[in-house]
C-alpha cells in the first residue's frame, strides 16, 4: 500500500512531489537499493548515536516512545524515526528531541533525490535516507530506530551494529510481504537481529520464540526474553519489572490500554541489556507518567470534532487495523465504558481495503451502539458494504457515512446525553482525524 504525503510548505511540497514521481509508488522490500542510495550520500548510517533498534506488529510505536521518554528524562537527548505519520511528514524525523523543521527538510529531500533519483527507491527507502543523513548531520546521544515493515529487508536493517534491538508484540499483518504463518512474521521479524547485539523479546508462543531463536542463533545474536531474562507485573496502580540487574518500580504508563504496561517493560528491559547509557530508576517513573504516543488509545481533546456532541462526550482515536490491535483496543475500550456507567460505543471506522475488517472488528461485538463506516481520504479502502456487511454479522447495525464529521453529526442528531465514540481502522484515518480537530503531533 503506497504511502502518503503533502505538506503546506512548497519547497518541501516539490521534494515529495519529485518522490512520488521518481518512486515505484508501492511497498517494495529488499537492501540492494537503500544500499547504494546511501552509498551515494556518503553513508550517513555507518555515523549515527548509538542505536536502539525495534521491530514488531503492534506496540513498535508506543515502545518507542517509552525509550525516547526514559532517554530523555535521564538527560540525554535522541533522534527519532518512526512512520508512517499522521499528520505532517515531519513527524517521521525527530533530531534531538525536536520534529525536524521544512527548512532542514527540503534540502535534505533534494540532496538524497539529487543523488539517487534514478535507483528506483520506494517512498519509505528515500525517507530513511533522508533521516539517517539528518542523524548522522545532528549530535545527540540515542538514536531510535523503529522498523518500518518486517525487519530482515526493512530499510532500516541496513544499521550493522545497534547497542540494542528489540521486538514487540506480534500478530497476522503484511501477508502478502512476510509470510502467512505468526512463525513465518516472527523470523522476518527477527531478520534485525545482529552478531553480539541483545535481541530483546516479549512472551510468545513456543513455536514463535522457537523461529525468533533460530534466527537470532544463526546471526550470532543472544536472545534475552521475557519470562526467562526478565520479567514484569502490574498490581494495583504499580509496574514492577525485575531482571538480574535488579527491580524497577513505576506508575502505569498513562498511555491508555491493557497492552501499554507490556510495552512500557519492554522498553525498560531493552535499555537494561545495552551498556552504552545508564537511565536511573527515577527516568522509567517519568517515563510511564509523560509518555505519549498520538492515535493510541487517544482521548481527544476540545476542538471542532469534539464540540460536535453533547457537553461530557468523548472521543478515543487509535490507528490499530489488526486483529492483535482490535484485541487490545477493545480491551481498553471495555475500561473506558466501564468508567463513564454507558452501555455501549458509537463506532466510526475506517480501513484500508489490504486489511481484514473481521480480523479487528470481531473483539468490539458486543461494544457498540452504532456503526459507522467511512473511507479513508485518498487511498484505497474498503467500501462502506464490505464494513457494514462485517458490522451486520456482529450485530452493529451499520450505517455509512462520507466522512468523520458527517458520522459525528449523525450521532449528535440521536444523542440526548453525552456518548462515548471510538474512531480506528487506519493510522491515515487517525491522521485526518487529529489534523481535523486541530491536534496536529509536536
Amino acid at each position: 500500500m503506497a504511502d502518503h504525503a503533502t505538506s503546506s510548505d512548497p519547497a518541501v511540497q516539490r521534494q515529495l512531489d519529485r518522490l512520488w514521481s521518481l518512486s515505484p509508488g508501492a511497498d517494495i522490500l529488499g537492501l540492494e537499493r537503500i544500499t547504494e542510495l546511501l552509498k551515494r550520500i556518503g553513508n550517513p548510517h555507518e555515523r549515527l548515536p548509538p542505536v536502539l533498534h525495534v521491530a514488531g506488529t503492534n506496540g513498535k510505536g508506543s515502545t518507542c516512545a517509552f525509550l525516547r521518554a526514559a532517554i530523555e528524562a535521564a538527560g540525554y537527548t535522541t533522534h527519532v524515526y518512526s512512520s508512517p505519520h499522521l499528520v505532517r511528514f515531519n513527524e517521521r524525523i525527530r533530531l534531538a528531541g525536536t520534529l525536524i523543521e521544512d527548512a532542514e527538510l527540503a534540502p535534505l529531500l533534494e540532496e538524497v533525490l539529487d543523488a539517487g533519483g534514478d535507483i528506483g527507491a520506494s517512498f519509505f527507502e528515500v525517507t530513511t535516507a533522508a533521516a539517517f543523513l539528518a542523524f548522522a548531520r545532528t549530535p545527540a546521544d540515542a538514536c531510535i530506530v523503529e522498523v518500518g515493515l518486517g525487519g530482515r529487508l526493512d530499510a532500516t536493517n541496513v544499521i550493522a551494529q545497534p547497542i540494542v534491538t528489540g521486538i514487540a508484540q506480534l500478530g497476522i499483518d503484511h501477508e502478502r510481504f512476510l509470510g502467512t504463518t505468526i512463525e513465518d512474521i516472527a523470523a522476518e521479524k527477527a531478520g534485525i537481529a545482529k552478531p553480539q547485539v541483545p535481541l530483546v523479546t516479549m512472551r510468545y508462543a513456543p513455536s514463535v520464540e522457537a523461529r525468533i531463536n533460530a534466527v537470532a542463533r544463526t546471526a550470532g545474536a543472544p536472545v534475552s526474553p521475557e519470562g526467562r531474562n526478565w520479567f514484569w507485573a502490574a498490581e494495583g496502580d504499580r509496574l514492577t519489572y525485575r531482571d538480574a540487574a535488579g527491580k524497577v518500580q513505576t506508575p502505569l504508563p498513562v498511555l491508555v490500554g491493557p497492552h501499554q504496561p507490556g510495552n512500557l517493560a519492554l522498553a525498560i528491559a531493552l535499555l537494561h541489556h545495552q551498556k552504552t547509557l545508564t537511565i536511573p530508576p527515577a527516568a522509567f517513573v517519568a517515563t510511564a507518567e509523560h509518555a505519549t504516543w498520538p492515535a493510541r488509545m487517544q482521548l481527544l481533546g476540545d476542538g471542532p470534532l469534539t464540540r460536535q456532541l453533547p457537553p461530557g462526550s468523548e472521543i478515543w482515536l487509535d490507528g490499530g487495523h489488526n486483529a492483535a490491535a482490535g484485541a487490545s483496543v477493545a480491551e481498553a475500550l471495555r475500561g473506558v465504558l466501564d468508567h463513564r456507567e454507558t452501555d455501549g460505543a458509537h463506532m466510526i471506522v475506517g480501513m484500508l481495503s489490504n486489511k481484514d475488517p473481521a480480523g479487528l472488528l470481531q473483539p468490539f461485538a458486543g461494544l457498540a451502539k452504532s456503526f459507522h463506516a467511512v473511507p479513508v481520504g485518498g487511498h484505497e479502502c474498503h467500501s462502506a458494504d464490505v464494513l457494514g456487511a462485517v458490522a451486520r454479522d456482529l450485530d452493529m447495525a451499520p450505517q455509512s457515512a462520507e466522512t468523520v464529521e458527517a458520522a459525528l453529526q449523525a450521532i449528535a442528531g440521536d444523542a440526548k446525553k453525552p456518548v462515548t465514540v471510538m474512531i480506528l481502522g487506519s493510522l491515515y484515518l487517525a491522521g485526518e482525524v487529529l489534523a481535523a480537530n486541530g491536534e496536529a503531533p509536536a
